[in-house]
């Protein structure tokens, strides 16, 4: 199990990101942090294999607490090649095995639908769902993906290969 601790400022990024590393079974997110300063104050506490940090956080950007944590840490490595090899390993399979690994098999099955061409009602009926389900998955994909709207969700779907047959929607 990898340990981990997340810091951003941005609250849509942070939670996403949140959520895409706790859906892996391998990695453990301990702790969660908004600024350079709760980032510094979660590695002392938690002592994580990883910190991803953003580079631009109010109360020190990720280089500087880096440095900090470094200095906290008494000189051990923060990031040992150990753990670099095993986060290496783990996501180049996540990669591998499919797109969108934070989405679920039924939002993926959204997608590829809506990437098809398909419109709400043509998805719900033809996955037995409600309207109201559908925009519920719609939404959650948009958040998932960190997309703006439906058209950048798709064309994130195309590019990875998905839904660029319309035959699929039908």
């Amino acid at each position: 199990m990898i340990r981990l601790i997340l810091a951003d400022d941005h609250p849509v990024f942070r939670s996403g990101l949140r959520a895409v590393l706790e859906a892996e079974p391998d990695l453990d997110v301990t702790a969660v942090a908004a600024s350079g300063a709760e980032a510094l104050s979660a590695a002392t506490e938690h002592r994580p294999d990883v910190a991803v940090l953003d580079l631009n956080m109010p109360g020190g950007d990720g280089l500087s607490v880096t440095a900090q944590i470094r200095a906290v840490a008494r000189g051990e490595a923060v990031f040992g090649s150990g753990i670099a090899a095993r986060m290496l390993a783990h996501f180049s399979r996540a990669a591998a095995s499919a797109p969108f690994p934070q989405l679920t098999e039924r939002e993926h099955e959204v997608l590829r639908l809506i990437a098809g061409g398909a419109d709400n009602t043509t998805v719900a009926r033809r996955l037995a769902v409600s309207g109201k389900t559908v925009r519920n998955h719609v939404s959650n994909i948009i958040t998932k993906l960190q997309v703006v709207d439906r058209a950048g969700a798709i064309l994130r779907a195309r590019d990875a290969g998905l839904g660029g047959n319309a035959s699929e929607a039908r």
